[in-house]
């Protein structure tokens, strides 16, 4: 081996390093260009890397009358996410203190109760002053701000088009699941 192999290796990791991000960059959407912790593990978890899919965002919660929609919102990515569907999770402590817990009992709830594999963040705030930067775009865009656990956004691919739907509105909805293959369709 050269002497000077690890000192060019680590200059061309570096020069990747540098270049990566601001590629990956330029293609996120402006609305997806925000990085949280994932729920399971906290490792930086960047939505840019569901730019061209269409994202289901929810805010969750493990004591809620709505949290059987887990199961819904898992059947639902299950069957869609290999035509481009994304559901993600932000579990969040604002509505009722319903989600008390840390990330890893949110976690574990959430893989043992529901056997969810859907993409989730850390806790973190939906609404009000304090809201994620992240949910503040949402909710200006579509005009609707999370009333309880379990709102709904629905962004298309291109992440040009925010539609927002309440906790009442289940995974199996008809106009939901409508609306979820218009923006699958449309490339």
């Amino acid at each position: 081996m050269h002497p000077n192999f690890c000192k060019w290796f680590g200059i061309a990791g570096l020069l990747t390093l540098s270049i990566t991000p601001a590629a990956a960059h330029a293609d996120c959407p402006k609305l997806l260009d925000h990085t949280f912790p994932a729920l399971k593990g906290g490792e930086p978890m960047p939505l840019c890397q569901f730019a061209g899919k269409v994202i289901l965002v929810v805010n969750t919660a493990s004591y809620c009358g709505f949290t059987s929609q887990y199961d819904g919102l898992e059947k639902l990515y299950a069957r869609l996410k290999d035509r481009g569907l994304v559901v993600l999770g932000f579990p969040s402590n604002d509505f009722g203190e319903q989600e008390p817990g840390t990330d890893k009992e949110i976690a574990d709830f959430c893989r043992l109760t529901y056997g969810v594999k859907f993409p989730m963040v850390g806790k973190t705030v939906v609404k009000g002053k304090n809201a994620n930067a992240f949910y503040k775009e949402l909710a200006r865009r579509s005009g609707s701000t999370p009333k309880w656990n379990f709102h709904k956004y629905l962004i298309n691919r291109d992440a040009s088009e925010v539609v927002a739907y309440t906790s009442l509105t289940t995974p199996d909805d008809r106009d939901l699941l409508e609306k979820i293959e218009a923006f699958l369709s449309a490339h």
